[in-house]
C-alpha cells in the first residue's frame, strides 16, 4: 500500500516539471536565438531556404550540450536520487 498522499504526488510532479524546464531551457533558448538570428540574416539577404538555419542551430545545440551537459546530468541525477529516496516512504510499515 502507498503511504504517499495526493499532495506528495503533486509535489513530485511539480518538481519533475521544474527539472524538465531547467534542463531543457538552455537548449531551447540557444536554438531560438540562433533561429531568430538566422531568420534576420535570411530576410536581409533575401535567401528564403528553410534548411539554411539547420546547421547553425545544430552547432549551437551541440555547444550547449558540451558546455552545460555536466550540469544537466547532475540535475537529472539529483532528481532521480530524490525519487529513489522516496521509495521507502511509499511503503507501509506493515
Amino acid at each position: 500500500m502507498l503511504a504517499l498522499t495526493d499532495a506528495d504526488v503533486v509535489h513530485v510532479a511539480v518538481q519533475m516539471l521544474l527539472v524538465t524546464a531547467k534542463v531543457s531551457a538552455p537548449i531551447l533558448i540557444v536554438s531560438l536565438a540562433v533561429g531568430f538570428g538566422m531568420s534576420l540574416i535570411q530576410s536581409v539577404t533575401q535567401l528564403q531556404d528553410a534548411t539554411i538555419s539547420f546547421v547553425p542551430k545544430l552547432i549551437g545545440v551541440a555547444l550547449v550540450i558540451v558546455f552545460a551537459g555536466h550540469w544537466m546530468l547532475a540535475e537529472l541525477k539529483t532528481f532521480t536520487l530524490m525519487l529513489f529516496d522516496l521509495i521507502p516512504a511509499m511503503l507501509n510499515d506493515h
